[in-house]
């Protein structure tokens, strides 16, 4: 068949070949399949998904499928900067502490100039017990050679990594943990320190650091140790100090705040009862508050915290160095 096209434009008649018919019925039938889509399908649908909401479903369940797993991934390295930048702000807090102008962690430990140079601290045997690298050696080595045989990198070895890296960061933040609490345990905050249990009970609950949130499901990072008591009982203060809020605030429901001196400080949230009020001089082991399940818990608990100059410390440091 042969489609003959004459126009009083043209000096003589011109003919398309069957294929070229064939790519102009095509060409139509598919414009008239989207106009026919474009008017039969819920115009709510395609305002909300555009034009996926008119793809297939094998097709749409292949892009959520790949929008999942990016959204999966960049969730996790959001995590992973998180945890880095707060290794990064310990890692300052270790070099102000240790008199180092250098912020990079380690240092103190090898310049002899250091102002804390304990023998037993500048050992790398006890700073560094599992054989782990400080955090200024993770800095990757200059490579090349040949590029053979590239290839992209799958979603499972994607995923891999990403664990590796998330273990890592795990360690060298309980690593510098311990370290922070060895340094200030030899400073001249040592005799500030709260170094006695808030609570005659252990913590069996969350500990401190990054956990699964009880309330959204998610990944969180948690400030301090939770120790499961019954409802009244007695919370006392881990050192000497002043009470500088003693009220209801935010998620720790009913909350004492003690001042130690030297930007040290302890919270003592979720309680059902407080016993002193901001303004009261308190000595260690004096009671403070009665063990409650207010603000943001899932049961009758004490969520105890420990803050140098606002930033939170790892309590479980500072229970284990109490004789």
């Amino acid at each position: 068949m042969n489609i003959i096209l004459v126009s009083n434009k043209m000096a003589k008649a011109k003919s398309l070949s069957l294929w070229q018919t064939l790519g102009i019925l095509w060409l139509l039938t598919l414009a008239t399949v989207l106009l026919t889509l474009l008017f039969i399908a819920p115009k709510g649908l395609i305002k909300e998904q555009g034009v996926t909401g008119m793809l297939p479903l094998h097709l749409k369940d292949t892009i959520n499928s790949t929008q999942m797993h990016l959204d999966a991934y960049a969730k996790e390295l959001g995590e992973l900067q998180a945890r880095i930048m707060r290794l990064d702000a310990q890692n300052a807090r270790l070099a102000k502490l240790a008199g180092e102008k250098d912020s990079k962690f380690g240092s103190d430990a090898k310049n002899p100039k250091s102002k804390i140079n304990d023998s037993k601290l500048n050992s790398e045997k006890t700073l560094n017990p599992d054989g782990l690298r400080p955090v200024s050696e993770l800095q990757l080595p200059n490579r090349g050679g040949p590029l053979i045989n590239p290839r992209p990198i799958t979603d499972a070895e994607l995923q891999a990594e990403i664990e590796k890296l998330t273990q890592a960061v795990d360690e060298r933040d309980e690593y510098l943990s311990k370290v922070e609490a060895k340094v200030l345990w030899q400073s001249v905050l040592k005799d500030m320190l709260p170094n006695s249990s808030p609570i005659n009970a252990a913590y069996n609950s969350s500990s401190y650091g990054w956990r699964i949130d009880p309330f959204t499901g998610g990944k969180a990072f948690h400030e301090g140790l939770d120790f499961s008591a019954d409802i009244g009982t007695p919370i006392r203060a881990a050192a000497d100090g002043i009470v500088t809020l003693a009220e209801v605030s935010g998620g720790y429901g009913n909350l004492v705040r003690i001042d130690h001196g030297s930007g040290l400080e302890t919270r003592y949230g979720h309680a059902s009862k407080l016993l002193v009020k901001a303004g009261d001089r308190v000595v260690k082991g004096q009671e403070i508050a009665l063990v409650g399940n207010t603000g943001r818990s899932t049961g009758p608990h004490l969520h105890y915290e420990i803050r140098l100059n606002g930033n939170a410390l790892d309590p479980r440091q500072y229970l284990q160095n109490n004789a």
